[in-house]
């Protein structure tokens, strides 16, 4: 498994800002979490759905791919941190992170 973290710079107050996804070996979306503005985020798994959290049916493409939109930062993450974020539904990023 692989796990990401995307920042997506924009506005509009009901979008989530941070999305984290955990990809098989494919790159399709196993669960995805997407976290607001207010730290709580809503999550999505092929049996569980919360919020407007929805997996995506086609497989992502690589960070290179995806960051080359000026809209997304991303790195690949820990399966600890996206296990955390996972359990809570809460995210708040550390001051200074942009990515």
């Amino acid at each position: 498994m692989k796990y990401i973290r995307l920042k997506w710079n924009h506005t509009n107050p009901d979008e989530p800002v941070w999305i984290f996804s955990e990809l098989d070996p494919t790159g399709k979306e196993v669960r995805k979490i997407e976290c607001f503005r207010s730290g709580f985020c809503d999550v999505a798994n092929a049996q569980v759905r919360s919020g407007t959290a929805a997996l995506t049916t086609l497989p992502l493409p690589p960070l290179s791919v995806l960051t080359r939109d000026p809209q997304f930062r991303g790195v690949e993450i820990s399966p600890e941190e996206f296990e955390q974020v996972w359990a809570t539904r809460q995210f708040t990023a550390p001051e200074g992170l942009d990515e």
